[in-house]
């Protein structure tokens, strides 16, 4: 009677719905989403940690450029100033010399009737004042039988001559000097001009009675 009776449970127990591992499986998939996006949630600040730190960096950089930057102009607006106030502290140093030459100089000529003394010590400081002027790049302009330059030469009358050409350099007011190549000072020249009209038409005339 028992065998029956467990017999007919096990056959009802047969139509009924197996259990399933659906209600487990249902539970841990949100809990797996969920650790999912707390390790993206992670990665995401320390991606930004890197960020802000990496754009502190840069700004730091940014300040320091700009300081140094400003420093610099500053630096340059300085040496720019210094140059143009002391740029001539070394040629006007190696003129000092000359000014104290030229002060024994005067000294021994009212000491003394020697013109000829006086004036070879004044030579020799012309010497020596060109010798410091050409130290310093300035170089006198040569115009002894030169042609006529307007870059170098400016005319400050025309005359006749029979010993020149024409456009050639007569004779110098004043000289003239280059710096380091570029025009310091022109030098100031009469030049040579051709023969006047007038005196060509006299020669035609007297060359005309001639034949």
């Amino acid at each position: 009677m028992v065998a029956k009776m467990k017999k007919h449970t096990a056959e009802m127990g047969e139509g009924l719905p197996k259990k399933t591992e659906g209600p487990l499986a249902a539970v841990g998939e949100p809990e797996a989403e969920l650790a999912g996006e707390t390790d993206k949630a992670e990665d995401l600040m320390v991606k930004l940690e890197e960020a802000e730190k990496k754009a502190a960096d840069n700004y730091d950089k940014y300040v320091r450029t700009v300081a140094d930057l400003d420093n610099y102009r500053k630096r340059a607006a300085r040496e720019k100033a210094d140059a143009i106030q002391y740029g001539h502290e070394n040629l006007l140093r190696d003129i000092l010399p000359l000014v104290d030459g030229m002060d024994r100089a005067l000294e021994h000529a009212c000491n003394s009737e020697d013109f000829d003394a006086f004036r070879k010590g004044l030579k020799l400081l012309q010497g020596q004042l060109l010798g410091c002027l050409q130290k310093h790049g300035v170089e006198m302009i040569d115009t002894a039988g030169k042609g006529f330059d307007p870059h170098v030469h400016e005319a400050m009358m025309q005359v006749e001559s029979a010993e020149h050409e024409e456009s050639q350099v007569v004779g110098e007011f004043e000289k003239g000097y280059l710096l380091k190549g570029r025009l310091l000072r022109p030098a100031k020249v009469s030049v040579c001009k051709g023969p006047s009209r007038a005196g060509d038409r006299e020669n035609s005339c007297e060359n005309g009675m001639a034949s």
